[in-house]
């Protein structure tokens, strides 16, 4: 449960809103801060015992140049284990297979092990091969069977 009490009008008391994040120490203020939400706690995925969110994997493409923000997560079990592969678009004119693209892909599982604890791999797609939509964007895609 949280709220604004500095609104002047009428504040607002949110219950269950699913945003991750957590409570900064306290300081000489008499209320209490959050930090940045993380994510929401339905967007989260579970792989090999790491959750995972997708606004930490598209922090992740964005450092790097030759990717463009377009991606998709797709999930899948082989045996026990979950595989996390991450299907990205390279920037406009760049083809997937050019030198630039591929040292972006081994650089974004690389920050991958490091930022999240987990290793995905990562699949380079053309410009507008994945599909877009009209409302949110569908970044995963569960294809274990649970």
């Amino acid at each position: 449960v949280f709220t604004s009490l500095t609104k002047e009008a009428m504040p607002i008391i949110r219950y269950r809103t699913r945003d991750l994040t957590r409570l900064l120490p306290g300081t000489a203020r008499t209320m209490r801060r959050i930090e940045k939400i993380t994510g929401r706690s339905d967007d989260m995925m579970i792989v090999r015992g790491v959750n995972v969110f997708p606004s930490q994997i598209e922090e992740l493409i964005l450092r790097q140049p030759a990717l463009s923000a377009h991606y998709q997560c797709v999930l899948t079990r082989e045996g026990p284990l979950d595989n996390l592969t991450v299907k990205v678009e390279t920037r406009a004119g760049l083809a997937p297979d050019a030198s630039q693209a591929t040292a972006a892909a081994q650089a974004l599982m690389h920050d991958a092990k490091a930022y999240i604890g987990s290793s995905l791999s990562v699949e380079l797609c053309a410009e507008g091969s994945i599909e877009r939509s009209q409302g949110k964007a569908k970044r995963v895609v569960d294809l274990r069977k649970l």
